[in-house]
């Protein structure tokens, strides 16, 4: 099928190169513009997407806009049947999604209609979630609205952080995509709407949700501490009385009396700290002003707690 992909991140290139190993005529790909990056800002680093695009000598769009009808007669040149998007970063205008012969669909890391929106992973993690999953829909106008076409799971470990499972989910949506567009093509794919009873929606991340609150209980704060890692990652000040960025927790089932917030042992385990609901949060790897990234027990050479 003669497909047009549109994508950004590293989330994206499992898709595009499922398309391609498929067989697939990848006719096109868009992708967000090029990033400043360096000390001064003056170089420009290229997206996943489109590293991967140029890989397979595919051609590449980056319009800065796609309501001012450049993008759509770029399309309209490329004649798709089909469009295809994964973690774009952009909405669709009705004209563009009214393009293709075969619709427009998308690749969305969340079993919807749970977690519309930009950070459906992290949300996942961050809320304790056992499982989560990969979602293939058609795209429409309202945000992750449309019908849902095929999905698959996987479970979420209790210790693992929000990487490992974007991966998993990045590999995941490639494999379903390609089942879903031969489904597209054969004419037998089932299309099912959303309950909207069920929406739920994964806001985007910023460094207001960082800071800790203690008096949670050691698993949401745990959970917490995966779910935002690498970025903005969570932050403490109890540990020095600056603010301390946490990587790694664990939960030891360990129970005090400790009030919220205290640290009740430091050593090459890590360092314990009581938490709202009478258990300890052990942290395993840290980050304090100034420094990289260690473990708690490389942080207590330098830095003793009584």
């Amino acid at each position: 099928m003669r497909i047009v992909f549109m994508g950004t991140p590293d989330f994206a290139v499992p898709s595009l190169e499922a398309l391609i190993a498929a067989g697939h005529e990848v006719c096109g790909v868009f992708s967000q513009p090029d990033k400043p990056v360096g000390r001064h800002q003056n170089k420009l680093k290229p997206t996943p997407v489109k590293e991967c695009a140029l890989a397979h000598n595919i051609p590449v769009f980056q319009p800065a806009r796609l309501r001012d009808g450049a993008a759509l007669a770029q399309l309209k040149k490329l004649a798709p049947e089909l469009i295809v998007v994964a973690a774009y970063g952009r909405l669709l205008p009705d004209e563009i999604l009214a393009l293709p012969p075969k619709g427009c669909i998308n690749v969305h890391s969340s079993l919807l209609p749970k977690y519309r929106g930009s950070a459906p992973i992290h949300w996942a993690v961050v809320n304790g979630d056992k499982e989560t999953g990969v979602t293939i829909m058609d795209v429409v106008k309202e945000l992750d609205g449309g019908d849902i076409l095929a999905q698959a799971s996987t479970p979420i470990g209790p210790d693992e952080l929000v990487e490992a499972v974007h991966d998993r989910l990045a590999a995941l949506g490639g494999e379903l995509l390609v089942k879903t567009v031969a489904q597209i093509e054969a004419g037998t794919v089932r299309r099912t709407p959303q309950d909207l009873a069920q929406v739920t929606y994964a806001p985007m991340l910023s460094r207001e949700l960082s800071p800790i609150d203690w008096s949670q209980s050691a698993w949401a704060i745990h959970n917490k501490i995966r779910g935002l890692n690498p970025w903005p990652a969570t932050s403490t000040d109890v540990i020095s009385g600056d603010t301390v960025k946490l990587y790694r927790s664990a939960v030891p089932g360990k129970a005090v009396s400790a009030a919220p917030g205290t640290i009740v042992a430091a050593g090459k385990d890590g360092i314990d700290i009581a938490c709202g609901d009478g258990q300890v949060l052990r942290v395993l790897e840290l980050q304090a002003p100034g420094s990289r990234r260690m473990s708690a027990a490389d942080y207590l050479r330098g830095h003793p707690l009584s």
